[in-house]
């Protein structure tokens, strides 16, 4: 990829940037009781289930319907089948939204490498500027410079 290339010249109307906002809100308002924030830890430590798992749990559950007297006293199978009814509609609304976050990500990252390198060429400029003692371009550097401030770049020496 070309970093003269401007890839994103995208304007979202305000009327739609808000459409958008207040449909994710409602999406939001309509989740918000069924769903879980869980810590850090407990991402890390719980027993995940992937793809795999999935088949294992549905015939795990039905062998425990089908053959009961395999299923231990402090097992709940109703609520075996409501966790696993979750997993699979959480499933089909996380595969609309993934690739939409992924877009999204994508999009906001290119459009913020876009308008940071060109703010880079433009302080590029104004430090060539004050370096040759151009008038007006050594405040606009000593400002931008700041950015930079702390990261052992030869500018903090300057």
């Amino acid at each position: 990829m070309n970093s003269n290339e401007n890839l994103v010249s995208i304007v979202i109307p305000p009327p739609e940037l808000q459409a958008v906002l207040n449909h994710l809100q409602q999406v939001s308002t309509i989740l918000k009781p069924y769903l879980i924030a869980l810590t850090q830890e407990e991402r890390q430590t719980i027993p995940k289930m992937k793809d795999k798992t999935i088949s294992f749990v549905e015939k795990a559950l039905d062998y425990a319907i089908s053959n009961p007297e395999f299923t231990p006293p402090y097992m709940n199978v109703p609520e075996l089948k409501i966790d696993l009814d979750a997993v699979k509609d959480l499933t089909t609304i996380l595969q609309q939204i993934q690739p939409l976050s992924s877009n999204l990500n994508d999009t906001e990252m290119l459009s913020g490498s876009e308008a940071y390198v060109a703010a880079l060429t433009y302080y590029n400029s104004v430090k060539h500027a004050a370096k040759i003692n151009v008038p007006s371009a050594k405040p606009i550097y000593e400002d931008l410079k700041k950015r930079f401030e702390g990261q052992g770049s030869k500018d903090k020496k300057e």
